[in-house]
């Protein structure tokens, strides 16, 4: 098990920026895929950004390629996701999640920090 804990969300204006953390409790933290997720009320939970575990690999959904930056301390066991030139449709809370190489699917979630930004 991998605990995972959130902090950054806050209240931006449009074409603002924002930085988003995630603390691993956990050694494995740093040695496993993690990603940011985010959700609204009423919707599916949809992928953000993912990166490997030694930051050979990163990926962007299409809404925020360009925008938004994932990357990783393992030393610290920290993940982070700056976001750049934020938009309205960016609202959400945004979850970090982690999933060990072999799994299908993200297996440990943090508990959300919301993200809100103003036109």
């Amino acid at each position: 098990q991998v605990q995972l804990v959130e902090s950054g969300g806050g209240l931006v204006q449009a074409g603002g920026s924002l930085r988003l953390s995630c603390k691993g409790r956990e050694r494995a933290f740093s040695t496993i895929t993690a990603g940011w997720f985010r959700q609204t009320p009423g919707s599916q939970r949809e992928f953000v950004a993912g990166i490997s575990w030694n930051s050979a690999r990163k990926d962007y959904s299409d809404s925020v390629k360009d925008r938004f930056t994932i990357s990783r301390d393992n030393a610290e066991n920290m993940l982070y996701l700056q976001m750049n030139n934020l938009k309205p449709e960016d609202t959400a809370l945004y979850y970090c999640a982690a999933k060990r190489g072999f799994s299908p699917n993200y297996e440990y979630w943090g508990r959300g920090t919301q993200v809100t930004v103003s036109s």
